[in-house]
């Protein structure tokens, strides 16, 4: 049966159009293993044959959305590389700066719902080799930090798509990996359909710090998509008042 390449037209989250599963790399860790001895890697997008040891193809990865022009504090995608209007306007509130390796567009857009919703750990694997290509230029943290799950979540869905995305990424960085720092405190409502005033009242003290933890001086932090930026800045605003002097964030993907 033949499988029909993803265009931007499908519609975002049109996960539908898939004839069948178009992750081909075979069961295995995340971030690698034995898969790609017994696997061929098979492009996550149209399922043609992966460039070595990637689960894209040349031409799909010439197509991913990467964030070349972006406000420099929170990584809006802009025309030039300058202040958004509202960055300008405020003094950027717990985060430092934000640094995003994608726009949240095609296929980005189909790639992280699949491994959000539908456990297809495959995406975070390939997302993570493309990320620590992306970041290899930017100074490195002293600890990675993963926003997490709120435990019930966590185990209705069996997995944390940040730490997924971020173990990979630290490794491949050689960043030390710090998932035990920050919980969540509130099973908070989905952000998805709540404006940016209602995102804001929804994660008001939905994080703390784990007790006992050794805080670091400065903190990045890790999510897979930033769109208003609540959760990053509730999860700084915890960081900073625990005693964090510096509170960054990297992001997979920024919506505009």
């Amino acid at each position: 049966m033949g499988i029909s390449r993803l265009t931007a037209g499908d519609g975002a989250g049109s996960l539908e159009i898939m004839f069948r599963a178009v992750n081909q790399s075979g069961p295995g860790k995340v971030d690698g293993g034995l898969s790609f001895l017994c696997w061929p890697p098979r492009c996550l997008i149209c399922a043609a044959p992966g460039a070595p040891g990637r689960d894209l193809c040349p031409d799909c990865h010439a197509t991913l959305p990467w964030l070349h022009q972006a406000c420099p504090r929170c990584a809006l995608p802009q025309p030039r590389a300058q202040r958004c209007p509202a960055c300008r306007q405020s003094d950027g509130g717990a985060l430092t700066r934000v640094h995003a390796g994608f726009e949240y567009a095609f296929p980005l857009d189909q790639l992280l719902p699949r491994l959000k919703f539908h456990g297809d750990l495959a995406v975070a694997r390939v997302l993570a080799h493309c990320l620590a290509e992306r970041f290899a230029g930017l100074p490195r943290p002293q600890v990675l930090v993963p926003v997490p799950l709120h435990r019930r979540r966590l185990r209705w869905r069996g997995y944390d798509q940040a730490l997924e995305l971020a173990r990979p990424l630290a490794r491949r960085l050689g960043v030390p990996l710090r998932d035990d720092l920050l919980v969540r405190r509130h099973a908070t409502a989905a952000q998805t359909s709540l404006n940016a005033a209602a995102r804001q009242r929804n994660l008001h003290a939905a994080f703390g710090v784990r007790s006992g933890a050794a805080l670091p001086t400065r903190v990045t932090l890790f999510d897979d998509v930033m769109t208003t930026g609540a959760t990053v800045q509730a999860a700084a605003q915890a960081l900073r008042a625990a005693g964090v002097t510096v509170v960054e964030a990297w992001v997979c993907a920024r919506v505009a």
